[in-house]
């Protein structure tokens, strides 16, 4: 019996910081056709500077000189065997209780992405009881 691939654990990258639950939670919050659910990569340049080169100590230099170059970098969180991230209690309109998932970063940034993405109204506390939100989208 296959599981229920909704009910796996979806990290969600933002600037500053990365919200995991759910996959279905985050399709219920967002939507299904969300963006954010499926990143495309952004392009990155990397510029190196010239410098000298010593393969050997002692041994003569070689002059690198400067260049640049472009890669795919995809979205990556902080992560190791440990759960990473602050336990957050989450409610939103129409959920069926509360939900946990787990915060990396500032609560302040998570708010602000929530704020501008969250087509539904959503409430978050931490384990502390500090409540954060009411957080929809265009309000």
């Amino acid at each position: 019996m296959a599981a229920d691939p909704d009910a796996r654990d979806f990290t969600l990258n933002y600037e500053g910081g990365s919200l995991t639950m759910p996959l279905g939670n985050l399709k219920d919050i967002f939507g299904d056709d969300f963006d954010d659910l499926s990143p495309d990569p952004e392009d990155t340049k990397v510029t190196v500077s010239q410098q000298t080169r010593v393969r050997v100590i002692g041994g003569t230099s070689t002059t690198i000189l400067p260049y640049t170059y472009t890669y795919k970098q995809w979205p990556t969180s902080e992560a190791n065997n440990a759960a990473a991230g602050k336990v957050c209690i989450f409610t939103w309109k129409d959920s069926d209780g509360d939900w946990q998932g787990r915060v990396t970063g500032s609560m302040a940034d998570l708010g602000s992405y929530l704020n501008s993405k969250s087509p539904k109204t959503i409430n978050f506390r931490t384990q502390r009881g500090t409540k954060y939100g009411p957080f929809k989208k265009g309000s």
